[in-house]
């Protein structure tokens, strides 16, 4: 992969307020852009993304699922620079090949095909002129194509604009200058929690440690979600007054399903002497979890330092726990009542483990 810079002298790049006409000199065209390098050198876009047809190949073989796995290999492409418009295409052409593996109707081939062409409408520094992320934009096209959306659709449309609203406003909120690596990571992972959400497809979701942060002159570092420096899982305390019903819950699935990216505990201000039954049985049938094995009521005083504290909705105050972020979910408690009042509950739950992960992966806590 090429480093960052000049793909002509190797030089930094200069953005220009103001577009000037260039000529590129790869191919001699000459059009209007913001950008070049500092020794005058412009290259076009096609010019850039020279070779980005090889993602077919790699997109029409690929079994995966998880559209972060396929970007890393097509980042990895000798066609794909550090930064660049290919990654407006990438991002699309990923989304649309793992929502496929995950079981998705969709013709991949004329997808892919529909994806390059949208995908590179959207200029290079889109980002910084348009306000709008190519890679973004990349996944609100990759839902506008497994949709099937146009501007007179109603569901689709709204689907598509509300997922590029989700995928930038992750981007957004991690904060510049960009970096198309991050960028991309960032509206992929928007993109997998989005279109389960929406179209029930569950595309596999997991978290790269970056390894382009030396070729990044502009790299964020610990602000980065997937800087290797800031790698440390935070830990995350669920507590509720007995520590036997919805704080053991919230602690066997945040180990389930966001133990990648955090650690979970959980304790009582006046702990019981043993988990709710009801919320035993439920857990192990519909997840799996038998939590008589793995977990035990417990005391605040048992707990770790914990970064994150969650209350699950009973007015819990736990002024004497350290914590850099607290939030209260404001769930019922379901002991004693019947399974549906569990299973609600137990939903919920999930509902809110997965966005608190979503949430941390984002770098929007702390």
């Amino acid at each position: 992969m090429n480093t960052e810079g000049c793909l002509i002298c190797g030089a930094p790049l200069r953005y220009l307020v103001r577009d000037q006409v260039m000529e590129c000199a790869v191919c001699h065209r000459r059009e209007a852009s913001k950008t070049r390098c500092v020794n005058g050198h412009y290259v076009c876009n096609d010019c850039h993304t020279q070779g980005m047809d090889s993602i077919f190949g790699l997109c029409l073989s690929e079994g995966s699922a998880d559209p972060v796995s396929i970007l890393r290999r097509m980042m990895d492409l000798p066609f794909c620079h550090m930064h660049g418009p290919e990654h407006h295409v990438m991002v699309g052409a990923a989304l649309l090949t793992a929502y496929k593996n995950a079981g998705g109707a969709l013709d991949l081939e004329k997808a892919l095909r529909e994806m390059y062409s949208r995908g590179r409408a959207v200029p290079g520094g889109a980002c910084g002129f348009w306000g709008a992320c190519g890679a973004g934009i990349g996944a609100g096209q990759f839902m506008a194509i497994a949709t099937e959306s146009t501007p007179l659709a109603r569901e689709p449309w709204g689907l598509s604009n509300r997922m590029t609203a989700r995928a930038l406003d992750s981007i957004g909120r991690t904060g510049g200058p960009r970096c198309c690596k991050r960028d991309s990571w960032l509206a992929a992972l928007a993109a997998v929690d989005f279109t389960r959400e929406h179209l029930g497809v569950e595309m596999e979701r997991t978290v790269p440690v970056c390894p382009y942060s030396s070729r990044n002159s502009q790299c964020i570092g610990r602000r980065c979600p997937f800087s290797a420096a800031g790698r440390e899982r935070p830990k995350v305390a669920f507590l509720c007054v007995h520590n036997a019903c919805r704080s053991q819950m919230a602690e066997a699935l945040g180990r389930k399903l966001a133990g990648d990216v955090f650690e979970s505990c959980s304790a009582g201000t006046a702990p019981g002497v043993r988990i709710d039954p009801g919320a035993v049985r439920l857990m192990k049938q519909v997840y799996g979890i038998d939590m008589e094995q793995s977990q035990r009521n417990k005391p605040l005083s048992a707990l770790p330092a914990v970064d994150i504290v969650v209350t699950m909705g009973c007015n819990v105050q736990c002024p004497s726990l350290p914590c850099s972020h607290r939030e209260d979910w404001g769930l019922e408690d379901p002991s004693g009542r019947d399974d549906g009042a569990y299973l609600a509950v137990m939903a919920r739950i999930e509902e809110k483990v997965r966005e608190l992960k979503r949430r941390i992966q984002a770098g929007e806590l702390g």
